[in-house]
């Protein structure tokens, strides 16, 4: 049996049985991963209190050979970004950018970038009010760390919006969170971030609407 272990940011969790669940998890090593854990909803599981929304976790699964879906043995909890749970609107944003990396990713293709950077997000995003830039920021850094970042050069944003993204993408969350966006740099940032997306991935996830 191949025995794995790495270090996981839980993107994702849904019953499989009614004792066992699946969890999607974002690694720095191998990138975006699904396991089973199987009896986690028993009341005496190990796993119990050990699994949650965007907790980070060190752990180690049985690789399966049949499917991408892997089980689950061992979990040593490191962080729960509890501080998340206590503003609905930090919630929701965090939430939208799990859907998008999951959405955009694929399985087991490392993106060591894309972890650090959303762990830092978690990390900062409750030290101040729910901000636009928090997901133009997100999106513009992500697109970034898949290769498809848009050339603004060849694009009709204003030189004010341009100059914006380049920030946007450049800066660290504390840098990012101190700038601060009229409401028509908003407006021109999510209306281009918005209609780039979709023509490049095709959907958007729809938790986007609510951040």
């Amino acid at each position: 049996m191949n025995v794995e272990q790495t270090t996981g940011l839980v993107l994702r969790t849904r019953p499989l049985t009614e004792t066992s669940l699946i969890v999607q998890w974002l690694t720095p090593d191998l990138g975006r991963v699904a396991t089973v854990a199987k009896g986690a909803r028993r009341p005496k599981s190990p796993f119990r209190g050990q699994i949650d929304l965007f907790y980070v976790v060190a752990f180690n699964f049985a690789r399966s050979k049949r499917s991408e879906l892997h089980t689950l043995r061992e979990v040593k909890l490191l962080e729960t970004h509890a501080s998340l749970r206590r503003d609905l609107p930090h919630l929701e944003q965090a939430a939208y950018c799990a859907a998008l990396i999951e959405q955009t990713t694929e399985t087991e293709t490392p993106l060591p970038g894309l972890f650090e950077m959303f762990v830092a997000l978690l990390k900062e995003l409750p030290k101040q009010p729910a901000q636009p830039q928090t997901i133009f920021a997100f999106e513009i850094k992500m697109l970034n760390e898949l290769g498809m970042k848009p050339d603004l050069a060849d694009t009709k944003l204003s030189a004010g919006g341009k100059q914006l993204l380049e920030k946007l993408c450049e800066l660290d969350w504390p840098g990012i969170f101190r700038l601060r966006l009229s409401k028509l740099q908003e407006t021109e940032l999510r209306q281009f971030l918005h209609a780039f997306m979709l023509h490049h991935l095709g959907k958007i996830p729809k938790e986007r609407r609510h951040t």
